[in-house]
């Protein structure tokens, strides 16, 4: 992926130093990739619903509160912080102009980068969940040490794997913003805890698809993807499925505790939206099949 040179978005805070910038202390230690991975495993990777992750994490846990740091832009010599600020910058590209041609204006996301623990709309974030969006706040949270565990521990490595990451929790956004979230949330205890879970893997399912279609988008306006890329962001997909990260876990696979989707299924969406472009194919919630 050829990113270096492209237009990097203003739209990051940076708050990996100060308050929270060091790792969540627990007992003496920060918590390690070994940690974050058994908490996505648990948890599933992109956490979609942070009202109730979060929750669990920073309110009946007894997670201690951070404080917040002040907002900064990433410092210009920093590599990695300028490839999310350029791939958040692209995602605002694809986005506006396919609202704009629906005849409506894209607010675009904040991107949030952080070490350990931040605080957010929706609760206490850290990094063990992975990354996730708050629609509380509009805001993308990340801690990049993510990549590395993509990469060492998930079987995910690649620059364009990175870049589906944060195109997937833009599409959260997106969702939030067309009100899809607010519907989904809306239902919540009203129904089954089997039915909660099948809702989640639809919504997220839709994230992937929304992934895709920057991912086509993107491409068609920068050609900036080399042979591989697209293999790497479905290989990301796979290895980040409900029942591969059950397998690795338990040994076992339970289709009912999926929140996410399996890896045919996150494979497939994503797909979809990269083969299609459109938003109406990316309708998870309408399918007879997933």
């Amino acid at each position: 992926m050829r990113w270096e040179g492209e237009r990097q978005s203003d739209n990051v805070e940076d708050r990996r130093s100060g308050a929270g910038g060091g790792g969540l202390g627990i007992g003496g230690r920060s918590i390690g990739v070994g940690t974050i991975v058994i908490a996505l495993i648990g948890w599933g990777v992109f956490g979609i619903n942070p009202l109730t992750t979060i929750g669990m994490l920073s309110g009946g846990g007894g997670a201690p509160q951070v404080q917040q740091a002040p907002a900064s832009h990433p410092p210009q010599d920093d590599k990695q912080a300028a490839f999310v600020s350029t791939v958040l910058a692209s995602t605002e590209d694809v986005w506006s102009e396919i609202f704009r041609k629906g005849g409506a204006q894209y607010p675009a996301p904040r991107l949030v980068l952080f070490r350990g623990a931040t605080p957010t709309a929706c609760g206490t974030g850290q990094s063990a969940m992975g990354p996730f969006y708050c629609p509380g706040d509009h805001k993308v949270y990340l801690d990049m040490d993510f990549f590395d565990t993509m990469s060492r521990q998930l079987g995910a490595p690649g620059v364009f794997a990175r870049a589906y990451v944060i195109a997937h929790e833009v599409g959260h956004h997106v969702q939030s913003v067309l009100g899809t979230t607010a519907k989904v949330d809306g239902m919540r205890g009203r129904i089954s805890e089997r039915e909660q879970n099948a809702l989640s893997v639809r919504l997220e399912l839709q994230a992937d698809c929304y992934a895709g279609i920057w991912a086509k988008y993107s491409q068609q306006a920068k050609n900036w993807l080399d042979q591989g890329d697209i293999e790497s962001a479905v290989n990301a997909a796979q290895q980040i499925g409900d029942d591969t990260l059950q397998r690795k876990s338990t040994g076992t696979v339970r289709p009912d505790a999926f929140t996410h989707g399996s890896s045919a299924q996150r494979v497939r969406w994503f797909t979809q939206g990269y083969q299609s472009g459109s938003l109406q194919s990316c309708d998870t919630f309408n399918a007879r099949s997933l």
